[in-house]
Order: structure tokens, then C-alpha cells, then sequence
């Protein structure tokens, strides 16, 4: 097996923006749901299944990295608002969430709620590099 060494460039941006006053727990409970939904409704994210050397299969992963940044509560109403005007493909974790503890439950949280209106703690987006960059203008890398 060869491994080549060019370096792989991107077109597409894989891109979270969390709230910035979360706790730590809940930085890394948003950020899991916040990609499952862009692996599970984009197959073109998701890279080849993995093996190690003695032939154990692991399950495929993201094929690009996931860029996590972080934002105030108005940063996150921005980007929600322009990954929409961009039709970016997006999930959103909302405060509510962290109360409810089923996936049917956290729908119907997210449903009794207009757009404009959501307290948003988490956004992923996913899309050309440089139409997320302009989603996500105003945020800061996670530090």
C-alpha cells in the first residue's frame, strides 16, 4: 500500500459555529449532532471505510476536516440567516434541545419554533469554501 503525499486541497468547507458561552460538554454534544446530519444527508462528505493492518473495518469518516468556530449569540443568528439566503446545507442544535432526550422530541422542539426565532446554539454548514466563509463572516476559530 502507497500513500501519496500531495497535498489534498479542498473545494467545499465542512464548518460548525457553536455559541460561545456553552459549556464544555455541550460544545462536543452539539458538535456530534450538528455533522451527523450533514454525513447522514450528504454522501459526497463521507470518505472510504477504514481498515487497519490487520484487516479490522472501521466505519467511514468525514473525507475533508471539520473547521469548529465559535460566535455570539448574534454571530449565530447572522449565520443562520445567511447560510438560509445561500441555501447551504445546514443542521441547527437549539438551546430547547438540551432538554428534550429523543430525536423525536427534538424535532418537535425544533418545529413549535419560527426561523427568526430559534435560540440557536449550533450551526453546521457545508458548501463551497468560499459561500461558508461568508455564512460564518464574524466568527472566530474555536480555541
Amino acid at each position: 500500500m502507497t500513500i501519496e503525499h500531495t497535498p489534498v486541497r479542498f473545494d467545499t468547507k465542512i464548518a460548525v459555529l457553536l455559541r460561545e458561552d456553552l459549556e464544555s460538554w455541550q460544545r462536543l454534544n452539539v458538535t456530534a449532532f450538528l455533522v451527523s446530519g450533514l454525513g447522514s444527508q450528504l454522501p459526497e462528505v463521507i470518505g472510504e471505510p477504514y481498515a487497519d493492518a490487520d484487516g479490522t473495518l472501521y466505519l467511514p469518516m468525514f473525507r475533508q476536516p471539520v473547521l469548529v468556530f465559535e460566535g455570539t449569540k448574534e454571530t449565530l443568528t447572522a449565520a443562520h440567516g445567511r447560510a438560509l439566503s445561500r441555501s447551504l446545507p445546514r443542521s441547527v442544535f437549539t438551546s430547547d434541545l438540551f432538554a428534550t432526550g429523543n430525536d423525536r422530541d427534538n424535532r418537535a422542539t425544533v418545529r413549535a419554533v419560527p426561523k427568526d426565532q430559534l435560540d440557536l446554539v449550533g450551526l453546521a454548514v457545508y458548501g463551497p469554501r468560499n459561500a461558508v466563509d461568508k455564512a460564518l463572516k464574524g466568527a472566530r476559530m474555536h480555541p
